[in-house]
Order: structure tokens, then C-alpha cells, then sequence
């Protein structure tokens, strides 16, 4: 039928041209009468389609900052509080060819260049030479009065800073991270030790849990009580840990692989999120690593020292140059790891005569010491997802 179709229209513009063959056309058309099936037949089932990655075969650097946004919901999580901060910085680098997802910390108290930012006002804001990488955000809020000003001056100086240009930006605030974390139905996770912080409202015992939306972040953002060590470099290493188990658990469950699943799952857990990604383009990245290996998910936070203005300050070592230059050049962050060689097989000479039935003696398998693995501590040490370990 179809074959007839189409000789049927080629026959009809050959003989009667495109005019005619429009006139031959509608009054055959008109010849046709019409069924309405609507609302007598159940609708069958429909393929998604696959949805396309926007950056395909390029490298994507997403900038994903933690706002400290203190009105309507999240004033009653975190409480009232003028002004809006970041206190979390991650750059996220995903591989052009989809193999590699690698994330870097960068600590709110590492002393960096802020260059002269452009606000939304029309307004420029005078650079400084060394201030809080935090100070970037506040002061592009404090000075431009919104999220897009505050975001645009920290992409601005983590570009400046690292020789990494952005892709786009994610700026998640307190209700947006439960959201994430709820529409997976929680994370599970290993705690070490008892934790009560009284800042965030922690209160959580060591063993097995499976943290909720609520009691995540309250884990995410505590640095102090019992089990914590004030600092913000520790705190960024459980983020790392949260994270990575999120990331098993999308994994697990195959979120990635069904498109259909992967659009409800973002859907429902960028309802608090501002980002310049669409969720049709998070969507389609997010499909695109539908096949990566959770050892090439890998955090790390970038290599620091205390700095030597403020014992109280950080700042990033000449090891972090090598990392930038890796990422920005889209090889592997951590470097092309060496293969050993592996040593060629000693050539045969002499072939021993064989030992009469019954005096064999028997050879003891050679004994191979086992390989030590090395325990790696999240915001000191980089580790993969593979390394995450969800249960005690």
C-alpha cells in the first residue's frame, strides 16, 4: 500500500504538476471518509524517544554551587539569615567521549583572585587580589541584589582562578538537595562514628542508615559537635562520600538507562534547583553516561595547604595547576596512571628428563602476597565510587 501511495503521488505531479497534483490530491481526499477513534480505543503504548545530548562529543564543565539561601522554605530549614552565601563549590568535568565523570571540591576558605564582575545592574565590582573564593558569590548578591549576578562572579573567578572555562552552572539551595535525595528514597550510607551537631540539628548514631532528604543535608553542611573537626576541608570530603553514594544508588537502580525514569527522576528533583541547563539538556547529558564504570566517577578536593597570610585560610598548592591544565585539556584529572611492564618470559634451553612414575615430587604452587589496598580519606585523598562502600 504504502509503494502504491507514493507511485500513485509521483504519477499524479508528472502528469498534472505540482498545481494539478495538489487539485488531483484534496478531491481524492475529499473522496476518503474519515473514522474518529478518539476515546473508544485504549491508547497503545508509545517508544520514548532517546533524549539527545546538546554537548555531544564535547567536554562539559558544570559549576555546581551550595547557596545558603535563607527565605521562604529554606528559612525554615536553616533558619533566618540576611544576605546569601555558597558554601559549597564543585566542578564537575564529564569527558567528551561520556567515559569520565571527575568532581573537584573547591573550599569556601581557599584565598583566590576575584576578578571585576559585571552585574545584572550594569554595575562592575572592584577585584581583589586575595579573598575568600566564597566572597565571589556575596559579593556579586550583596552588590548586583540576585542569584544571577551572584553566580555569574563566581563562575568568573573559578574560570580566572583555574584556566577551566564553564559549560553552565547549577546553583542548589537547601530544598533542592532534599529533593534530590528524597526522589531517590534516600541514600544509603556507613557511618563511622555518633554524630550530634546542634548548629544543623544532626543527630544521628554510627551503623547502617538510610538518610532521608532532612537528615542528608543536615549531614552535608555540619562542621561542628561531636565527631567533627570544625574544618571546612573535612566537611567537603563527607559531601564527597554523600555524593558518590548517591551516585551508586542512580546507578543501581538504572535510572540512567531509562529515559522515561531519568525525565521523572530530574523532573522531581530540580524543583529546587536554578540552573542555565534545561532539564531536556540535563536530561540528555545525564543519558549519555547511561554506560560509565562507577571506578571513573572520581572526587577529590584540590590539593591545599594552610596559607601563609592566615594559618586560618587555605590556599591551593602548585599541584592544583597540573590538575586544571588535565581537566581543561579533557585527559584523565589525576594523570594517565603508568602500566607496568611486564617482563618477558625466560627462554627455555635445557628440557629436564622426566622423573620415573611414582618419585615425583610434588611443586608447591608459588605463594603471591596479597596486594594491601590503601585506605583513602574523602577531602584528603582522591577516590572513585567503586571506593564508596554504603554498608558497615
Amino acid at each position: 500500500m504504502v509503494l502504491r501511495g507514493v507511485a500513485l503521488a509521483v504519477t499524479t505531479v508528472v502528469v498534472f504538476g505540482a498545481a494539478g497534483a495538489a487539485a488531483v490530491a484534496s478531491r481524492m481526499s475529499g473522496n476518503v471518509e474519515q473514522l474518529d477513534l478518539g476515546g473508544l480505543v485504549e491508547a497503545g503504548p508509545t517508544a520514548t524517544p532517546d533524549p539527545s545530548d546538546a554537548h555531544a562529543g564535547q567536554p562539559v564543565n558544570v559549576l555546581i554551587l551550595g547557596s545558603d539561601q535563607r527565605d521562604g522554605v529554606n528559612e525554615q530549614i536553616g533558619g533566618a539569615e540576611e544576605g546569601m552565601r555558597s558554601d559549597t563549590t564543585i566542578l564537575v568535568h564529564v569527558s567528551a567521549d561520556r567515559s569520565r565523570v571527575e568532581m573537584v571540591s573547591l573550599p569556601r576558605d581557599s584565598l583566590v583572585e576575584i576578578p571585576s564582575c559585571t552585574l545584572t545592574n550594569g554595575q562592575t565590582t572592584r577585584a581583589q587580589k586575595s579573598a575568600m573564593l566564597n566572597s565571589a558569590f556575596a559579593t556579586g548578591w550583596d552588590q548586583g541584589g540576585d542569584l544571577d549576578s551572584a553566580a555569574a562572579c563566581t563562575v568568573s573567578t573559578v574560570q580566572a582562578n583555574t584556566g577551566v572555562p564553564i559549560t553552565n552552572v547549577v546553583v542548589v539551595d537547601f530544598a533542592g538537595f532534599q529533593n534530590m535525595v528524597n526522589a531517590i528514597g534516600g541514600v544509603p550510607m556507613c557511618i563511622a562514628e555518633d554524630h550530634y551537631d546542634t548548629y544543623t540539628g544532626l543527630n544521628i548514631t554510627a551503623g547502617q542508615h538510610v538518610l532521608d532528604g532532612v537528615t542528608a543535608l543536615q549531614y552535608a553542611r555540619a562542621r561542628h559537635g561531636t565527631g567533627f573537626d570544625g574544618s571546612d576541608t573535612m566537611r567537603a570530603g563527607r559531601q564527597q562520600t554523600l555524593v558518590a553514594n548517591v551516585a551508586n544508588e542512580v546507578l543501581s537502580k538504572n535510572l540512567l538507562t531509562d529515559a522515561g525514569q531519568l525525565l521523572q527522576f530530574l523532573s522531581a528533583a530540580t524543583q529546587s534547583v536554578t540552573t542555565n541547563l534545561s532539564v531536556v539538556d540535563l536530561t540528555g547529558l545525564a543519558f549519555s553516561l547511561r554506560g560509565i564504570d562507577r571506578e571513573n566517577i572520581t572526587f577529590m578536593t584540590v590539593p591545599w595547604a594552610p596559607a601563609r597570610s592566615d594559618k586560618n585560610r587555605i590556599e591551593w598548592t602548585s599541584a592544583a595547576d597540573e590538575l586544571w591544565a588535565n581537566i581543561a585539556a579533557d585527559v584523565p584529572m589525576l594523570g594517565v596512571p603508568d602500566v607496568p611492564e611486564v617482563p618477558e618470559a625466560p627462554e627455555v634451553t635445557d628440557v629436564p628428563a622426566a622423573t620415573e612414575p611414582g618419585n615425583a615430587t610434588p611443586t608447591a604452587p608459588p605463594v603471591t602476597e596479597p596486594t594491601p589496598t590503601e585506605s583513602k580519606t574523602p577531602g584528603v585523598d582522591a577516590f572513585t565510587a567503586a571506593d564508596a562502600s554504603t554498608s558497615c
